[in-house]
């Protein structure tokens, strides 16, 4: 147990740091801002392993505290709210679709539950049976909504597979299968969806992105394993930025990479360690609607934004 007046000087650091660095001259390397402090009092984050900004730019944190809690992009403290159940894991994914809704993989209880921004349960995906047969979930990790409203969820364990659901819930389909063959996951850990339905996946253990329709054709791919520049070790997450590019988060490189929708790598951001721009197996990343990215530093137990 770390005692509360080194917890205090820590956090004063942290912001301070942040506020150095925004007045400073900075680098593509350097972050714009550093903020977290490590606990689980209301504001401060636990590892936390998932995130998604609003439509009002308010950034959603998922912690192994099982809670979901909001800040602005700054890191001030607006709200949180505790899941139904306790699990040591906590929720895997994290999402707002068009209707601003919160979109949240409760991963160890084989659902997915849509929210309110404000924390009001508004249905839920899937009976909370762990299962194989369609419409049931191993581990769900992450989801994402098309234009017209049908749901699109990420499943691994013995299923690794993409399941679609209708807006009501309702099971119509699925793709993938565990293996490597191009098609095939193993754990595809996060989703992203874009303004043609194209539906990206981060399939994590293959070390690699697939893209496909909504009807689960493959239409690209791109990655293998390595940390050269074009590479990736275990993508976790992935985002949208404004300008027709996606962002991946690097769990086992511990960076951020940036690339063109057709896989092209136009640069990297990140290094290992615990300073300002080194990250410790970062878990996910958001972007906000002024293209800055925001990285959930999970075993730094911080956020910090950047430019690339």
């Amino acid at each position: 147990m770390i005692p509360f007046r080194v917890r205090i000087i820590r956090a004063g650091l942290l912001f301070l740091t942040s506020a150095l660095l925004a007045c400073d001259g900075l680098s593509s390397s350097r972050p714009e801002s550093v903020w977290g402090i490590h606990g689980t009092r209301p504001g401060w984050i636990q590892k936390p392993r998932a995130a998604a900004f609003d439509a009002q730019d308010r950034l959603y944190l998922a912690d192994l505290t099982d809670r979901i809690q909001a800040f602005d992009r700054d890191g001030k403290f607006v709200r949180s709210w505790r899941m139904p159940a306790f699990n040591v894991d906590g929720p895997s994914g994290l999402t707002f679709d068009a209707k601003n809704r919160l979109l949240i993989a409760d991963t160890h209880f084989y659902r997915v539950l849509v929210y309110s921004p404000e924390g009001k349960i508004l249905f839920q995906i899937g009976d909370g049976v762990q299962g194989t047969t369609p419409g049931r979930f191993g581990y769900p990790t992450d989801a994402v909504v098309d234009r017209a409203g049908n749901f699109y969820v990420a499943d691994y364990g013995e299923n690794d597979r993409i399941q679609v659901f209708s807006a009501e819930g309702k099971w119509l389909r699925q793709w993938g299968g565990h293996g490597y063959a191009l098609g095939e996951f193993l754990k595809p850990r996060a989703l992203a969806i874009d303004a043609r339905d194209r539906i990206y996946v981060a399939d994590s253990c293959n070390h690699r992105i697939q893209v496909f329709d909504t009807k689960g054709k493959l239409l690209k791919h791109w990655g293998i394993r390595g940390d050269r520049p074009g590479e990736m070790s275990y993508p976790y997450d992935l985002a949208l930025g404004p300008d027709d590019t996606i962002y991946v988060c690097e769990y086992g490189n511990h960076r951020v990479q940036k690339f063109s929708l057709d896989g092209q790598s136009l640069g990297v951001w990140g290094t290992a360690g615990r300073g300002p721009g080194q990250l410790f197996n970062p878990f996910a990343l958001a972007v906000d609607r002024t293209g800055a990215v925001s990285v959930i530093d999970s075993n730094n137990h911080r956020v910090q934004r950047f430019r690339l």
